[in-house]
């Protein structure tokens, strides 16, 4: 075999008839009747021969293949099987491959998206997908060190999004502590991280709670020159105070019109808890009306492009801006603390307002109860703030309405 060191050219290769086709060291061309052609380095190991699979020509050039003999040459120099080190490398690719950045965060966040909300779940997924994994996706979750995270979430800081730039860190975080569980990783990077940073701006959702100035806003949608779903989620919002998303994937099969209310699902709540809003006349009077447009199955506001799909969540905001209330004035989540600071000065019961907000209880007995135990009270309450914006929208100027006990 190595009498024959360096005879074929890659020019005489196309020429070469049937059988073994020597090059040197072992390396040969193994040409078959149907024309394909194979490299194979023959060679002895532990005093026993073997033949190692170079590559398929002309895939695999002659420069190719004699540069893949030298590696696999020296291997058996020192002992090694290159057949055995080839499947173990392919193994460790795939286990590298299993274990990537983004394998690991897919799969927490299948493990996660039964217990998160809909859109919670949704914003998460773009956060990874469009922030983190164009740089992270591929990386070896092992591997990735506090430097190098921190210059993903510098180029999220650098838009000026430094709120997303620490939700985008503690989400990762989670995704490493999930990774050191599993086995996959040794140390969670982002906590190495602290005070990197710039701190987040806290900035309150724009709201208007002013009477007179809410009074303003609900005669200018009540003037809105828009669809008539549209219009009907505009009324609802300021009413009701649900969050924009939970108002937006409202589907019909959740309402009871005869008893006057909503049940919310716990996977569209933030908390992962059902949700009951009581609904007043005027809310009452509403779904009545746009029942027949987008009744009685499906969404109550479906898109514009797909009855299968909700309403985009931008949908309330860009009609706020169409009746000329910029995002500094007012904002579609912004009706929940234009509820919030009208009830608790009009002397509602923080506990059944926050009830009704559906904001977390810490307490789960309390909370149990508090479900329960505030039904009535909240009925009332929401009965007498849809009152209380019909006063408003008037040009009335009510100055409080209290809860009365029983």
């Amino acid at each position: 075999m190595a009498k024959d060191s360096n005879k074929l050219t890659a020019l005489g290769i196309k020429s070469l008839g049937t059988g073994k086709h020597y090059d040197g060291g072992g390396l040969h061309l193994k040409v078959e009747a149907t024309g394909r052609k194979y490299w194979r380095y023959d060679f002895r190991i532990a005093g026993k021969p073997d033949t190692f699979a170079v590559g398929v020509y002309p895939k695999v050039t002659l420069a190719e293949a004699r540069l893949r003999h030298a590696e696999a040459s020296a291997l058996v120099s020192q002992g090694i099987n290159p057949k055995a080190h080839k499947r173990a490398k392919q193994a460790a690719a795939v286990v590298a491959n299993a274990n990537t950045f983004q394998a690991v965060a897919d799969e927490w966040m299948a493990q996660q998206k039964p217990k998160m909300a809909k859109a919670t779940y949704d914003k998460a997924m773009w956060m990874l997908a469009d922030l983190v994994y164009p740089w992270l996706g591929k990386r070896p979750i092992s591997e990735i060190d506090a430097p190098e995270l921190l210059a993903v979430l510098r180029r999220i800081e650098e838009r000026g999004a430094n709120e997303t730039a620490h939700r985008t860190k503690q989400r990762c975080g989670q995704i490493f502590r999930y990774a050191i569980a599993t086995g996959r990783a040794k140390h969670d990077p982002s906590g190495d991280l602290r005070g990197a940073l710039a701190p987040p701006i806290t900035k309150s959702r724009a709201a208007i709670t002013d009477p007179q100035k809410v009074g303003e806003l609900l005669r200018a949608i009540d003037g809105y020159s828009g669809s008539f779903s549209v219009i009907c989620a505009l009324r609802l919002a300021p009413m009701l105070f649900v969050r924009p998303g939970e108002l937006r994937h409202a589907e019909w099969a959740e309402f009871d019109l005869d008893q006057g209310l909503w049940r919310i699902p716990a996977e569209k709540m933030k908390m992962r808890d059902e949700h009951l809003v009581p609904l007043p006349d005027q809310a009452l009077a509403i779904l009545r009306d746009l029942l027949p447009l987008t009744g009685p199955d499906g969404y109550l506001f479906p898109g514009e492009r797909s009855a299968s799909r909700p309403m985009s969540e931008n949908t309330v905001n860009a009609a706020l801006r169409r009746l000329g209330y910029d995002k500094d004035t007012m904002t579609g989540h912004g009706f929940r603390a234009m509820a919030s600071t009208r009830l608790n000065e009009l002397g509602w019961s923080p506990d059944v307002i926050e009830r009704q907000l559906a904001h977390a209880e810490r307490n789960k007995v309390r909370a149990a109860y508090n479900r329960a135990q505030y039904l009535p009270e909240r009925q009332r309450m929401m009965q007498a703030w849809a009152d209380y914006l019909d006063s408003l929208k008037a040009g009335g100027t009510v100055v409080a309405f209290k809860s009365k006990a029983g």
